[in-house]
């Protein structure tokens, strides 16, 4: 199967099958049909995309409910350390990180539903990221968590010194602090 449950619930790693020859390789890195006998019943309806150099770390980002995003993460070029924060209150695994290198390399992915904090530092010298949403931009329902939180201790895997970050990730709060009215449920 394509889809791997990783350490926290609802949290999937995705690794579509490559068909490689000597002419190269093809894959599909969307099907919903496939997405759907998996139980995964997501409409997307808006792609990002950026670029970035080594040590760039973005997030952690997330939008509030009714807002709420689900992401599936991948990269089109270069490498990165993708990181997704379980914020669910009365999950078994609140407050837990779950770091997976993804890459144009492994071509894996991380489908990131709503009620985790998102960001990815790039460990490769650029790397271009794409993500598909479930839900559009809404600034007024943005949230985040400062990507240096100590009680999260994340490793980023950019050398000390090397981070670059944006005046306004640098101004998130802490983990303790975010506004979060996110809910576990089973």
């Amino acid at each position: 199967m394509p889809f791997h449950q990783t350490t926290i619930p609802d949290l999937l790693l995705f690794e579509p099958k490559v068909f490689e020859d000597s002419r190269g390789y093809f894959f599909e890195a969307y099907n919903e049909q496939l997405f759907q006998q998996e139980g995964i019943t997501i409409r997307f309806v808006q792609d990002n995309q950026s670029k970035s150099s080594y040590g760039v770390i973005r997030g952690l980002h997330y939008q509030l409910p009714p807002y709420a995003q689900t992401k599936l993460i991948r990269v089109l070029q270069g490498s990165i350390m993708d990181v997704a924060v379980d914020i669910r209150k009365g999950s078994p695994t609140y407050g837990q990180a779950y770091v997976v290198e993804l890459s144009a390399e492994n071509r894996k992915q991380l489908l990131v539903p709503a009620g985790f904090a998102h960001g990815f530092s790039v460990v490769s010298e650029t790397a271009v990221v794409l993500y598909k949403c479930d839900q559009f931009y809404n600034k007024e329902s943005e949230g985040g968590i400062r990507f240096d939180d100590p009680s999260l201790n994340i490793d980023w895997r950019i050398e000390k010194g090397q981070e670059v970050v944006s005046e306004k990730d640098l101004a998130l709060p802490s983990f303790s602090l975010c506004k979060n009215t996110f809910e576990y449920s089973r």
